[in-house]
């Protein structure tokens, strides 16, 4: 049987069959499993790499990885933030500095620790979202065989010319039509807009709204749909507002290739799209994502988190510790409102397969539902 024609301006530009795009999604200082990233890839879409926090070494470690089994187009997805000014450049340091500056914080997460019985464990490795963390982890990528740079936060300027030198397709990540305007004169190929909706570090406005208003803000440069998509009627609608391909992230959180694991693939599959919020508990910056008993432990404390870096290394050792106790409950859990969408694990070959199926049926659907003149 014939695979179906699904083809927008974003699969010239990227080389891939269908425009669809694995977001970027790495969680607890792992990246996006390699074999989730070329399952999407391998099925016509872009599988893209979250190597957000990542020692470059590993980074480069699961690029050449998914190079093992694919050797289609893929990407990689990073953070760039505004770090806290005097930060400390190692966990070790910034450990110490929570100590000193901030000890009621670090007395609540212990005092949450005596409440799980979770034993005190630490991130074993020393690695924090710095300027030089960032700048090896830009050498790697533009060593290695990557077609796609994603911002996913914050100024991708200074990576845009090195990008350009390798051919290499950059992505910026935008919950406005300002911040648009801002990754199109960084220099950004493709804007992505990101609603309210999605999972992890998300904005203010969603998707019905925000897909055409940067549209207009940005045109002719691209712009790509992120933030609840979990179907093939959520690309369409995408589409129709605009845009030129999906940016799907919590629909294959529960692939059988995501190695998030069953506890927290039953949260995503059984939770209803309420149960997935925006807070700053894991990581200093706003996230969505299912709501823990920590998160409602941090909502009743009265405490304001931290920024970033401060509240993510803490809580990254808290994580680390509930990992190692079997407390899978009680462990960052990003995801968006389209988790409301989703009820069973799948191979993500297969979710690739319905996202494009879907997404042709519905647009052929127009046909019989909708009358003009």
């Amino acid at each position: 049987m014939a695979r179906p024609v699904l083809r927008t301006a974003l699969c010239d530009i990227l080389g891939i069959e269908y425009p669809i795009l694995l977001a970027g999604m790495g969680s607890r200082g792992k990246a996006t499993p390699a074999a989730l990233v070329a399952a999407v890839s391998e099925a016509g879409g872009m599988g893209v790499i979250g190597g957000s926090g990542l020692p470059a070494e590993e980074l480069q470690s699961v690029i050449r990885e998914t190079r093992t089994l694919t050797d289609k187009p893929i990407g990689v997805d990073l953070i760039l933030p505004n770090i806290a000014k005097g930060a400390g450049v190692t966990r070790t340091e910034v450990r110490r500095q929570l100590n000193e500056r901030f000890p009621e914080h670090v007395a609540f997460v212990r005092s949450l620790m005596e409440t799980y019985e979770l034993p005190e464990v630490h991130v074993d490795n020393e690695a924090v979202i710095s300027a030089n963390l960032i700048e090896n982890q830009v050498r790697v990528i533009m060593e290695e065989d990557v077609q796609m740079f994603a911002a996913g936060l914050g100024d991708p300027s200074g990576i845009v010319p090195q990008a350009r030198e390798r051919n290499m397709t950059v992505f910026g990540l935008v919950g406005s039509a300002r911040n648009a305007e801002r990754q199109k004169a960084a220099g950004v190929d493709i804007v992505v807009a990101q609603g309210y909706e999605a999972g992890g570090h998300t904005g203010r406005i969603a998707n019905f709204p925000l897909i055409p208003q940067v549209v207009d803000a940005v045109a002719p440069t691209p712009v790509v749909a992120a933030g609840g998509i979990s179907d093939g009627r959520g690309v369409a609608a995408a589409l129709s507002l605009g845009a030129v391909g999906a940016w799907v992230g919590t629909a294959f959180l529960v692939a059988e290739e995501s190695e998030i694991g069953d506890v927290r693939q039953s949260a995503i599959i059984e939770g209803g799209s309420r149960d997935f919020d925006i807070r700053r508990i894991y990581t200093g910056k706003t996230a969505r994502g299912h709501i823990t008993p920590v998160i409602e432990a941090w909502d009743a404390s009265g405490l304001e988190p931290l920024p970033m870096p401060y509240q993510k290394i803490m809580m990254d050792d808290f994580n680390e510790s509930a990992l190692r106790a079997g407390r899978d409950d009680l462990i960052s859990n990003p995801a968006g409102q389209g988790a409301g969408l989703l009820n069973a694990r799948r191979p993500a070959a297969k979710i690739m397969e319905d996202l494009v199926a879907g997404t042709v049926e519905t647009l052929r659907g127009f046909d019989t539902r909708v009358e003009l003149g």
